[in-house]
């Protein structure tokens, strides 16, 4: 195992544990649409709910059903780790923040049939979201930004191959 693949371990069980410990304390701290004014009130605050869906609560009492999309992420994004260590260490964080992110979710759905949310951006109204689905965010900028860059370098020719052409 390479540094590379030491990354993407460290980054999915550290996010797994993460989005864990953070709705453990808000289901014991908190009462279902309870808030607390933090960290900035009236902007970004801590707010629990649950969510029986998906993202932005859409499939309401399906979210169980769709458990197996969330272990084929897991599988593919850890298959992907290990079977291409050259990948480099920000692609392997975004498979790793990926995996994290939807083991975080499944794990609420199969122990409480819902997802506990407790981040709540309100300047914009936005849903309340978690840790896990910020990681399955982040990830998916990461992985894209990740693939344009490789891509990028695939494109551009060697420097003296410019030059061989010009001449």
């Amino acid at each position: 195992m390479n540094r590379r693949q030491i990354a993407f371990w460290v980054t999915l069980v550290g996010f797994v544990v993460l989005d864990q410990l953070v709705k453990l304390w808000t289901r014991h701290n908190l009462n279902q649409g309870q808030a607390l004014p933090y960290p900035f009130p009236g902007i970004f605050e801590i707010e629990l709910t649950y969510n029986q869906g998906i993202a932005f609560g859409y499939f309401q009492g399906k979210g169980v059903l769709l458990a197996p999309i969330a272990v084929i992420i897991s599988a593919g994004s850890i298959w992907h780790a290990i079977k291409h260590p050259e990948e480099s260490r920000w692609n392997h964080v975004g498979f790793g923040l990926l995996a994290a992110g939807a083991l975080g979710n499944l794990f609420d759905r199969l122990v409480f049939q819902r997802v506990t949310d407790m981040l709540s951006f309100r300047l914009i109204h936005f849903p309340v979201f978690n840790v896990a689905d910020s990681c399955i965010t982040v990830a998916t900028v990461m992985l894209i930004v990740g693939w344009w860059v490789e891509a990028s370098k695939r494109k551009d020719p060697p420097a003296e191959h410019q030059t061989v052409q010009a001449q």
